[in-house]
């Protein structure tokens, strides 16, 4: 769609797309509308092809991997270049060993992940930006949204710094917007975690926000009783946990109760061995 409605007048994709591009105006803040339906559309800048009007409305939930990776290359495309970057889609990276999904500059890439990814994938790809001395930041579609239990396959794809601490970044193309999960620690028994958020919508002035992001980070409580209640659960159920827990207290001649209040208070980072096995293992 090369032409969309605006306060009741026709716009051309490439106009708009020409007065984001020279500072003028911000990526899809105006309420572009199509000219048939009037439902709202956004504008897709793209180096291979002229701009565009696309269909919010099509990003549906039902849609598939491939459509959500494109569209959401696209629309960080379209707003790291509106905030000022020279960014480029698919690009060739390593002697062609590597394809950038979103290459920001030459020092920076984005890889948008939707589909499923090995670990073994995983560190190949981010062993290669490595090597040839590019920062990749990985930002992932609805498969691998962060929930409030953790799951093995997304612990790739956390990251770690002063501001944040362990942060996790979704992207969803339907609301043209992204996401960022802060803050984040997980119990010492469970997978359960807590984080905090941010949302970002996908144009040139949060995207500019984003860099510069400095939250406040909240304090997290735990309560004791309900950690060792699910840990004599584990033990119960003989779980893995609870198998390899039940195993090193009979070892030591210990119960839960001898336990000091430490290892169930402290919260540990995604992944992170718990306190009570390390304790034990002492």
């Amino acid at each position: 769609m090369y032409a969309a409605m605006l306060n009741k007048k026709i716009v051309l994709a490439v106009s708009e797309a020409n007065l984001v591009n020279v500072g003028r105006k911000s990526l899809n803040m105006d309420d572009y509308r199509c000219p048939h339906c009037n439902k709202k559309v956004i504008l897709i800048i793209s180096e291979q092809k002229a701009a565009f009007f696309k269909h919010l409305t099509n990003y549906s939930n039902a849609m598939g991997e491939k459509e959500e990776h494109h569209q959401s290359k696209m629309l960080l495309k379209a707003a790291l270049t509106a905030a000022g970057f020279n960014a480029q889609v698919e690009i060739p990276l390593a002697d062609g060993q590597l394809r950038a999904d979103v290459l920001a500059s030459e020092k920076l890439a984005f890889e948008v992940q939707c589909a499923p990814l090995s670990e073994a994938e995983f560190t190949h790809r981010h062993s290669l930006y490595s090597q040839i001395g590019v920062t990749d930041i990985w930002i992932v579609g609805r498969r691998h949204y962060l929930k409030r239990r953790l799951k093995h396959t997304q612990l790739i794809f956390f990251r770690q710094n002063k501001l944040w601490g362990n942060y996790y970044l979704e992207i969803n193309p339907k609301k043209n917007m992204f996401c960022l999960k802060y803050n984040i620690l997980q119990e010492q028994i469970t997978n359960h975690l807590h984080y905090q958020i941010k949302y970002f919508a996908l144009d040139e002035l949060d995207i500019k926000t984003f860099w510069h992001f400095t939250p406040i980070k909240k304090r997290y409580f735990i309560n004791i009783n309900s950690q060792k209640k699910y840990l004599k659960k584990q033990l119960a159920q003989k779980t893995k946990l609870g198998l390899r827990i039940g195993e090193l207290l009979y070892q030591k001649g210990l119960t839960i109760d001898d336990l000091p209040d430490e290892v169930f208070t402290t919260w540990r980072n995604p992944g992170e061995l718990d306190s009570i096995t390390k304790f034990l293992q002492k």
